[in-house]
């Protein structure tokens, strides 16, 4: 998904997202050009191309700390779970509110505000809620409150961006003193997997009530059971959480009493910032600045499992690239180590699928191997492309893709797709918005008309491929170009109603191998997640699981 970085769920909530970073590094077209033409140079070959590896958890934390300045490349869009749908809301929200289950930092889910649940039948899913868990007002948490905050998803009136994740929720009901029943309409195995994310939040249902409009919001705050509680929001500047001294698990007690999320929307000042110690660290470090904070000595930058693919969305399938010959053409054409090399650093690897092995939870690695073999493979073959432009008979003909200056690899992708077209036969226009603009890509299809083409860096918020593949369908969402697959829709409708996690692999993998054939989307390289953090704190554990879990409460002293 991004907002501007695009991944773009509802419309902001843009796998990058919703307000998109704003790292602007402005090169000239003519250089850039020139560096296009030559960006197989720039970098290796295809594969994880400048040195870096993923890293572990840092050491635990031996005391406490006063207080952390986190940097933030852009303010959130609300602190409503029901519109945490982005990277700066729900690195915050994660600290203060919770999940019926937790995302743990390898994707796995383990029990969270749910001691434990069960599917009893192909379409209940029953949730028993943990005693002894108090909101930061000091209330207890009920079955209640969880039913009242689940069912503000079905709430037209509310308007969730998380709303697809309930489309075949039929009813959510409280079914014994801390038990809630979820009946859907047809089996649905994503359901569950969603309850580790901002779906899954669980908020008081007094509060609720009581702020109405005003919850999550700059005056309004909320009420939830995390290891920090909200305190105050100054628009435009930053958020400040304290510790929660009543949170229930010991454990995940906070080693900080104070947490300042600072909006930083300039990736140079962002970087300059964390170079001179005066912010403690920040997450999604601009690819350019990475070198340059792993030079410094005041802290160091970690590299962590990520659930992201950044990918070229066709999003006019009325146009040439109607013809999957089109597509294809496309796809051999560009040098995806080159855009990978200049306009990410290096940082990730080449890949032919929408997906990343991280979201293959809970199968044997037999068949995570499965999916990924036997995917076509698309090495830059410019004389094949431009003879697949030549069957298709679509010569001369224009080409839209939109961009906007929101960080270097947007340009960098652009520039090097537009190169592309235009050595294969097509005509490539570049159309540069700003970044609101671009959000709105993601959310108003209005505003993708006469754009055949645009990047994304979509990532997943459920330890499941299916995710990916279910937005493919036809009629859905995020479904930007109108693809449609019958065969496609059958076989995700099929997986979604499989509970067997193993027999849903099976089907999944399917789902990818027609996804890589038809190119709806065209893959380019999947990022690591990363973060960079002062070397005055520890308990850092690098993964795209800080979108859901309360991460911060780990940082300490050394």
């Amino acid at each position: 998904m991004s907002r501007p970085q695009a991944r773009g769920r509802a419309g902001t909530r843009a796998h990058l997202s919703a307000g998109g970073s704003a790292r602007r590094r402005a090169l000239a077209i003519a250089a850039l050009s020139a560096a296009t033409l030559a960006l197989g140079a720039c970098g290796p070959p295809a594969g994880a191309i400048s040195e870096w590896e993923l890293t572990p958890a840092q050491p635990a934390a031996v005391s406490d700390v006063d207080q952390i300045t986190w940097a933030v490349h852009a303010e959130p869009y609300s602190l409503d779970y029901a519109y945490a749908f982005d990277y700066p809301d729900n690195m915050v929200l994660a600290n203060v509110c919770e999940s019926l289950l937790r995302m743990k930092p390898d994707l796995s889910l383990e029990p969270g505000l749910a001691t434990s649940f069960s599917n009893p039948t192909p379409t209940t899913w029953v949730y028993e809620i943990r005693d002894g868990v108090t909101f930061h007002d000091g209330s207890p948490l009920t079955a209640d409150d969880v039913v009242a905050s689940l069912s503000r998803h079905l709430d037209p009136e509310v308007g969730s961006f998380w709303y697809s994740v309930y489309q075949n929720v039929d009813s959510i009901e409280k079914t014994g003193p801390r038990q809630v029943t979820v009946t859907t309409r047809v089996p649905d195995s994503q359901f569950n997997l969603a309850m580790g994310n901002s779906s899954g939040v669980i908020e008081s249902a007094k509060t609720l009530e009581e702020k109405g409009k005003d919850y999550g919001n700059s005056t309004g705050g909320v009420n939830c059971t995390g290891p920090f509680q909200f305190s105050k929001w100054t628009s435009g500047e930053s958020i400040k959480l304290t510790r929660y001294d009543g949170y229930w698990r010991k454990e995940g007690r906070a080693h900080s009493s104070e947490l300042d999320f600072v909006f930083m929307p300039d990736g140079t000042a962002r970087t300059n910032a964390l170079k001179a110690g005066e912010v403690d660290g920040t997450w999604m470090v601009p690819p350019e600045a990475v070198p340059i904070l792993r030079a410094g000595s005041g802290g160091d930058v970690f590299f962590g499992t990520n659930a992201t693919v950044n990918s070229l969305v066709v999003s006019d399938l009325k146009g040439p690239f109607g013809d999957l010959k089109v597509r294809q053409a496309l796809a051999y054409a560009l040098d995806r180590a080159g855009i990978l090399g200049a306009g990410y650093g290096g940082y990730g690897e080449v890949t032919d699928a929408l997906t990343t092995r991280s979201v293959w939870q809970g199968v044997p690695s037999a068949s995570v191997d499965a999916a990924f073999t036997g995917l076509n493979g698309y090495p830059r073959d410019l004389e094949k492309a431009k003879a697949l432009i030549k069957e298709a008979g679509v010569e001369g003909q224009e080409v839209v893709i939109a961009t906007a200056p929101i960080s270097n690899d947007f340009t960098v992708t652009a520039q090097a797709t537009a190169d592309a077209l235009n050595q294969i036969g097509l005509k490539a226009t570049i159309k540069t918005v700003t970044p609101n603009a671009y959000t709105t890509l993601f959310s108003d299809p209005s505003a993708r008309e006469g754009v055949d083409l645009f990047y994304t860096s979509w990532y997943l918020s459920s330890p499941d491929a299916l995710e990916m593949y279910g937005v493919l369908r036809t009629g859905e969402f995020s479904n930007y170009g109108g693809w449609d697959d019958p065969e496609f829709n059958r076989v995700v409708n099929q997986a979604t109603a499989t509970m067997d996690a193993t027999q849903r692999a099976a089907l999944t993998a399917k789902a990818q191998k027609i996804a890589n054939e038809q190119l709806p989307w065209i893959p380019l390289f999947a990022p690591p997640t990363t973060a960079y953090l002062s070397d005055r704190l520890t308990g850092l554990s690098p993964s795209i699981n800080f979108m859901y879990a309360p991460w911060a409460a780990a940082l300490g002293a050394r």
